[in-house]
Parts: C-alpha cells; structure tokens; sequence
C-alpha cells in the first residue's frame, strides 16, 4: 500500500535512517544485562521504545528549530525538511513533537516506577536535551555543543542507563562499553555537519564543523572511529571479555571506506556515507552486544 502525501511527510520528518542511533545502546545496555544474569525483558522493551520515541521527537523538534532559525536554506544539500518544505505547517510539527514527547514519558514512567530518582533525572535530562537541540534561547546545535550531547545521551546514557533500569546499578564494564556506541553515533553527526559547513557557516549555526573547519571534523570523525575500534581491546584486556569481544572489528573494512568517503567528497555524495555510518553504527553494537552475550 503507497503510503498518503502527509503519511509520507512525517515519515520523512521522523527521519528512519537515525533510528539505529537510538536502538543501538539498547542493545548494547541488554545485552549487558544478559552477561550479568539480570536481563530483564519489560524494562528492555520499554527502554527501547523510549529510546526511539525521544529520537523521532528530537527529529521533529531539530525540524522546527532549524525552520524557526532559518537554517534551511535553498542550496541545502541534506534530506528535505518537512516543516521548511512546506510539508508540515510549525503548529502540526510542534503538536507532533510534543505528543511523540509525551508517549516517550508516558512509557518511561515503568522506568522510573523500576529504576527510581536516577531513571526520572535521566529521562527529564533526555527530553530537555532533545527539546535544547536546536530549540530554546541556547540551542547546543548552534553552539557547537550538539556532539558532546549526542555522546552522553546516546552513548553513555543510552547504554548504561539500559544497563540500569534492568540491573539496578552501574558497573565500570558498563561505561566502557558505551563508548563505542557514542562515538559512532557522534560520527553520524559529524558527517552531517561536514556536509551541511558552508550552509550552517551563512545561516549562524555554529556547529562544531564550523568551528573546527571541515579539516577538523574529519580529524574528529577519524577520532571518534578510532576510539570504537580501540575499546574492544579495552575489554579485552582490562575487563576480561574474551576473543569475541572483538566481533565489531570485522566491521573494520566499512569504517575505512567511510573515512576515505568523508575525508575526499563534499556536498551530496555525504549523504551516502551518512547513511552507511548510521549503518556502521548498528552493526558494530549489534556485534559488539554479541560479543558480550557469548562471553
């Protein structure tokens, strides 16, 4: 069945190709959980769909506030936004955000119910951060603020809050193995921002690309890349993990081509290195969360 015109919009106002950002740490936090003999499948079911809602919500919410800013200007080069485009009008994609908000605290409220205090400030954290993304008086896109962002709530919080809600507490073994996670996930990010440099430069989105020079966020995307690949070897190591732990580095090949990708193509061809980093991104914690799981 093809999908209607506003069916459509908001399917590409939710922006799918993100979604491996959100289910990513879940896993990974789950799979945690599972080595530790505390997995707990309503709590993990219950993350993943928080997880995932506060990323389309995010998505809906970057969509107005780069529309509020101006930032979608004509010679974009990034996927279509809908509410810029004329797709959505503000007052739907602002009632959208807010209800896709809303169905996230809803679901978290279990969480909170399992995990108490600490999963109540971590999900009001969440949905503040998703909301002061590109919206309120200090958007932290506009700030060069949105990678940091991105690598606590995706990587640490993501993962070790999973981790969490299903063993009742932290363990150092968790907050390493968020790492990988946030890092690719900020990767993604990063190539979007290398993409979007001169526009983002006219329009006063002070995005970490812009502040660095695109010479400088390649070198970060090279960074984040590299700090995945090392912490395998972390947990091998120092946290005993045994040899497939290091699952995620026959995911090695995909990373240099994307590096070769970023590091000697602008404009629209990043789009496709975009998409295979969010791809990166799901496979290397999807074998990264196996790894833990047959140790």
């Amino acid at each position: 069945m093809t999908a209607t015109p506003v069916r459509q919009a908001w399917l590409l106002a939710s922006r799918p190709r993100t979604l491996p950002a959100a289910v990513a740490p879940v896993f990974v936090g789950s799979a945690l959980a599972v080595q530790a003999g505390m997995f707990h499948w309503p709590s993990a079911l219950a993350a993943l769909f928080v997880a995932v809602a506060l990323q389309i919500a995010a998505n809906f919410a970057n969509d107005l506030g780069d529309y509020q800013r101006g930032a979608d200007v004509p010679g974009r080069v990034g996927p279509t936004r809908a509410t810029s485009a004329g797709l959505i009008s503000p007052g739907a994609m602002s009632a959208g955000m807010w209800l896709t908000f809303g169905a996230a605290a809803a679901a978290g409220l279990y969480l909170v119910w399992r995990g108490g205090l600490p999963a109540l400030v971590v999900g009001a954290a969440s949905i503040l951060a998703g909301l002061a993304y590109t919206l309120g008086p200090f958007p932290l896109g506009y700030y060069g603020l949105g990678d940091l962002a991105v690598f606590i709530f995706f990587g640490l919080i993501g993962v070790v809050g999973t981790y969490y809600v299903q063993a009742l507490g932290v363990t150092a073994l968790s907050v390493v193995a968020a790492i990988p996670v946030g890092a690719l996930v900020t990767a993604i990010l990063v190539v979007n921002n290398v993409r979007d440099t001169d526009t983002d430069r006219e329009t006063g989105k002070h995005t970490l690309a812009v502040l660095l020079g695109r010479r400088g966020a390649r070198l970060e995307f090279l960074i984040l890349l590299s700090a995945a690949y090392l912490t395998p070897i972390v947990l091998l190591l120092w946290f005993d993990q045994g040899g497939w732990i290091l699952l995620p580095w026959l995911t090695l090949p995909i990373a240099v081509s994307l590096t070769r990708q970023v590091f000697t193509v602008l404009g629209r061809p990043l789009n496709k290195a975009l998409g295979g980093t969010a791809q990166l991104a799901a496979l290397f914690s999807a074998l990264l969360a196996l790894g833990i799981i047959l140790h």
